[in-house]
């Protein structure tokens, strides 16, 4: 029986979580977790300008609002420890060492701008620009020269060769020898390049399947190299497909605000819908569309992910988190709707009971917790601003001893709910021989200042006995 697989997800703090970094991590974490294995955050933390606590807290904070929990990494220490870049040079200077002693590997002491004087100086004999490959200048060089300082290349076999891998999404993938150069390693102050430091952890850490976005690909190739030198057996890859902006360019921070997971929270979504959405840019079950994490996890494997970009949708993301508003139970809602009103200065505290009122009567109509919050604001003000219109058509000399009767039958009523309020509704257009939409409307208008609410039991109950009645009258007296 195979081991439970060990899988992880190893983003480079850079200020926020990127949307194709939150899907590289569900897609890690739901195959772990089908599988009954091991989820593992590692901070590849190695650009000290952007790697800043405050970039591994957005990350851990992304993750953590989307339920996408570690089993192993920051916070959770286990056997790989320790689970920052940073942390493990120690372990990168040894396997370089060892790579160096075996003449698999080889300082390098051009500087940088002789390589990109060579670079530039190919690119323009050739009109190929990105066509460059270092020469192995330094491949068989014994001096060493005075002052310069060193990084560490890899020796590419010098013979003719491929390397191939079959990609669990994308298939067998094959490579010449000739198309990859003597690679950069580690730097010369021991800081370890990606396709270098991603090996060693990888392995130090047992890792069994690396999956990551397709423009990795070509990534794999000098890894592999890496893991024959070593006498490695290489885990499993598996590439996702790119997402897509709705401008169909690669979604970027620099051009896509709709890049940072947090920025959607912000904005009202919830994070199931978040999640059910990002799942489907790249991966999919039959013509479901409303997937929950259990169904994700149930279902997800490398089989229906695509092999073509995902293309951001605002319209899709708005329609599924409506969904989720309507299927979650209010409660789940409630529980972070208050942070939305407090921000409109709304005096409310989580665990209010009419946050789930509010979910209740507005959850058919917003889209988002933000639209709900805004819905919802007048009912949590003191007085109303009438809309003129409104008021002039149904606030009336005919409507009043309507309303005079409402404002009377419900100052009694015990307890003060919908059922009760709609029953008093009902019983005064019936005693005056007249359609509920006589009675409802003008009542509507009097406590809301427009003609659109929910059920009109539901608007005075979610604003209350006092308030109710206090707007009836201010409308009874604006009457005359």
């Amino acid at each position: 029986m195979a081991s439970a697989p060990r899988v992880r997800f190893a983003p480079s703090p850079t200020g926020y979580l990127h949307i194709g970094g939150a899907r590289t991590a569900l897609f890690n974490y739901l195959y772990a977790k089908r599988h009954g294995g091991v989820f593992i955050l590692r901070i590849e933390d190695t650009d000290q300008e952007r790697s800043t606590p405050e970039s591994v807290k957005a990350i851990l904070d992304g993750l953590t609002w989307l339920g996408i929990d570690w089993d192993e990494g920051p916070g959770k220490e286990g056997p790989a420890a320790p689970y920052f870049q940073t942390q493990r040079l120690d372990l990168y200077k040894q396997y370089a060492d060892q790579l160096l002693a075996e003449g698999k590997a080889y300082r390098c002491y051009c500087t940088r701008e002789e390589i990109e004087a060579r670079r530039s100086a190919v690119e323009k004999a050739t009109g190929k620009p990105g066509t460059y490959k270092y020469e192995g200048t330094c491949r068989e060089r014994k001096d060493v020269p005075e002052g310069r300082s060193a990084v560490i290349r890899f020796k590419m076999p010098s013979q003719e060769g491929e390397v191939t891998f079959h990609d669990k999404a994308l298939g067998p993938i094959t490579k010449a020898y000739s198309d990859l150069d003597d690679w950069v390693m580690l730097r010369a102050d021991g800081i370890p390049l990606y396709n270098y430091g991603c090996v060693i952890d990888d392995h130090t850490m047992d890792i069994t399947l690396v999956g990551r976005g397709q423009e990795h690909v070509n990534s794999t190739f000098p890894q592999l190299m890496l893991y024959q030198a070593l006498g490695w057996k290489p885990p499993e890859f598996a590439h996702f497909p790119l997402i897509l902006g709705p401008d169909r360019e690669k979604l970027s921070k620099r051009k896509h605000p709709e890049a940072d997971v947090m920025l959607h929270k912000r904005n009202g979504i919830l994070p199931e819908a978040l999640l059910n959405f990002v799942v489907r840019l790249g991966w999919s079950h039959g013509n479901d569309e409303v997937i929950s994490r259990e169904q994700m996890v149930e279902w997800f494997d490398f089989d229906h992910v695509g092999t073509t970009s995902g293309v951001w949708n605002p319209e899709k993301l708005l329609w599924l988190n409506q969904q989720w508003l309507k299927l979650l139970a209010p409660a789940v809602v409630a529980s972070t709707l208050a942070d939305f009103l407090v921000a409109k200065g709304v005096q409310i505290k989580a665990g209010d009971p009419r946050l789930e009122r509010v979910v209740m009567a507005f959850r058919e109509r917003a889209k988002t917790q933000q639209e709900m919050a805004d819905m919802a604001l007048k009912y949590f003000q003191h007085g109303v601003t009438l809309e003129e219109k409104a008021a002039a058509k149904h606030l009336t000399a005919e409507s009043k001893p309507l309303l005079a009767q409402v404002r009377e039958q419900a100052a009694t009523l015990s307890p003060w709910s919908a059922a009760a309020l709609d029953d008093v509704v009902k019983k005064v257009s019936e005693q005056a021989a007249v359609g509920m939409g006589k009675v409802a409307q003008p009542v509507r208008v009097a406590v809301t200042g427009g003609t659109v609410s929910p059920g009109i039991g539901e608007t005075l109950e979610l604003l209350g006995r006092e308030e109710s009645l206090f707007r009836l009258d201010a409308a009874l007296a604006r009457i005359g």
